[in-house]
């Protein structure tokens, strides 16, 4: 045995336990976990649907009830100290939900699939909740404690309305012809 070996041994040890930490540090979602805004029963219906159409109004019913619930805790009065935490919470797992209803409305796109159902209730749901959400960033009680999440909710759902309406476009009915 040369003098080196030890050294090699100690450094191929060393590598595969940094490598080893690093895999225990990553991110849930890199390993296909649920995302940490659906409870359990909302992800089973999210991969039970059948169609891009049906998990599009599925994300878009969870956006709702998150601003539901937002609107029933802003209702209430509270001198709770994780109000605030749950105020933001509410806001990130709405803003989620329209992110990926907005992302399968481009897969459906992509995939050619008929997803206008989805695209209508996008379209309605987002103009309801960005009016809601804008009275909220005009005044809304304990604003300083939520305005950059609310911020973000904004912007997400103009984005979301913005690729509905542009959807919407592609998968308009054909012009009808009159007969002479």
């Amino acid at each position: 045995m040369n003098q080196r070996e030890p050294q090699r041994l100690f450094a191929s040890v060393s590598c595969a336990a940094v490598c080893g930490l690093i895999l225990l540090g990553t991110p849930n979602f890199v390993f296909g976990q649920e995302k940490d805004y659906l409870s359990g029963i909302e992800a089973d219906k999210i991969r039970d649907a059948e169609s891009t159409n049906e998990r599009i109004k599925l994300f878009l019913s969870f956006a709702s009830d998150r601003i539901k619930k937002l609107q029933y805790e802003l209702a209430r009065p509270s001198t709770d100290r994780r109000r605030a935490e749950r105020l933001n919470g509410l806001l990130k797992a709405y803003v989620g939900c329209m992110d990926d209803a907005s992302e399968l409305i481009d897969l459906g796109r992509e995939k050619q699939e008929d997803i206008r159902d989805g695209i209508k209730q996008m379209q309605a749901h987002a103009k309801e909740s960005l009016a809601y959400l804008e009275k909220l960033g005009a005044g809304g009680p304990e604003l300083k404690s939520y305005q950059f999440t609310l911020e973000d909710a904004i912007l997400g759902t103009k984005d979301a309305l913005d690729a509905a309406n542009k959807a919407a476009k592609e998968y308009s009915p054909p012009p009808i012809r009159r007969k002479p």
